[in-house]
């Protein structure tokens, strides 16, 4: 008989780490207290990259790498399976104007990453609609963004044509049952759920979760709330991103503007005061934007975590209870890596990247 997983929280993460899982044949029970996708999964602007990848450790580094390369051929099964395209739009990305634009080159020279200081005149001339003023601009040309509603969404059409895999969304999840010294599951309003082992993956609600064992996870909710616009489709080449703010051109011609970082608790209402200084950053980097309409503006809530080093492994105090999440300010980037990694802990094999930086022993 096939061991039975149970996964807590239904973004991508937990979506991504039903689909590995379920895939060896295992029996996977995925849980979401709201509807799957629709937290942090949903709301990120999707750039398949951390925002400045050489300021981070080596840790999220080998996770970063692994899942950009992966990402490609994630989307093309996902469209094959499911005819739902997540859109892996390679786009490039320019910064413009950097501190730390020598820290930059020397960090992507050791890495062996493509990205090089360009002419800010050939910047002008590459993207046109940019605002006028930057001095300076590096280039990394392979970054793409995925559109994460429509990932979310694709994820969501493969796993409900799984015959081993069953979802249940508005399933609130309480604690955790205890057995033996093993947990052996989960406690919902609607009674106990069990499962030969447990994975957590509810982003900024996993240490609400934890605390019920009295454990105390690093993870707390960091709000960012983002901007919508409508343009041309051919209106914004490439994505931009200076002072902290980016943009991001989906392929019909929607421009993400992001994202503020606010400590606010779990509160998730969008504001006018982040609204304005959103519009003034987009007006900044796109001038044009001026006379476009927003037609969208919402928040969500980020895992945060110190470092952006998420917990990938299982509780050693805890045994039958497994950890993924605490990405921060990187889910999206690192879903596909980090699911692989836990999946091969889970299943006994190989490795995709050495696990010891993310092993949650010694980290609370």
């Amino acid at each position: 008989m096939s061991e039975k997983f149970l996964i807590v929280g239904g973004g991508a993460i937990g979506m991504l780490s039903t689909l590995l899982l379920a895939r060896s044949g295992a029996d996977v029970c995925l849980l979401e207290g709201r509807a799957l996708g629709r937290e942090s999964s949903w709301a990120g602007g999707g750039i398949v990259s951390p925002l400045y990848p050489w300021r981070y450790s080596a840790a999220v580094t080998a996770l970063a790498h692994w899942s950009q390369d992966f990402y490609p051929g994630l989307a093309r099964l996902l469209l094959e399976d499911t005819g739902v395209d997540p859109e892996v739009h390679v786009t490039g990305l320019y910064w413009l104007d950097l501190d730390d634009e020598a820290e930059a080159l020397a960090w992507a020279r050791r890495q062996g990453r493509e990205l090089f200081p360009v002419d800010i005149a050939e910047a002008y001339q590459q993207v046109p609609v940019l605002g006028g003023g930057f001095q300076r601009a590096i280039h990394m040309p392979g970054v793409a963004n995925v559109r994460n509603p429509r990932l979310v969404k694709a994820l969501r059409a493969a796993l409900t044509a799984m015959p081993n895999v069953e979802l249940r969304e508005h399933c609130p999840v309480t604690g955790f049952v205890q057995d033996g010294g093993r947990i052996r599951g989960v406690t919902t309003a609607d009674g106990e759920i069990r499962a030969d082992r447990v994975v957590l993956a509810a982003g900024a609600w996993s240490g609400e979760l934890l605390r019920t064992l009295g454990l105390e996870l690093p993870v707390e909710p960091v709000k960012g709330q983002m901007i919508l616009y409508k343009c041309a489709e051919d209106f914004l080449p490439s994505m931009v991103l200076a002072k902290g703010r980016y943009a991001i051109p989906r392929r019909d011609g929607h421009i993400l503007i992001g994202s503020t970082l606010e400590y606010a608790g779990f509160d998730k209402t969008p504001t006018d005061n982040a609204l304005e200084s959103l519009k003034a950053s987009a007006e900044e980097l796109l001038p044009a934007l001026k006379d476009a309409e927003v037609v969208g503006h919402w928040a969500g809530l980020r895992p945060g975590s110190p470092e952006g080093i998420p917990f990938i492994g299982e509780l050693p105090e805890h045994p039958g209870l497994w950890l993924n999440c605490g990405h921060f300010r990187n889910g999206l980037v690192l879903a596909p890596a980090s699911c692989q990694l836990l999946a091969d802990l889970m299943l006994g094999r190989e490795p995709i990247i050495d696990p010891a930086p993310y092993a949650p022993a010694g980290r609370f």
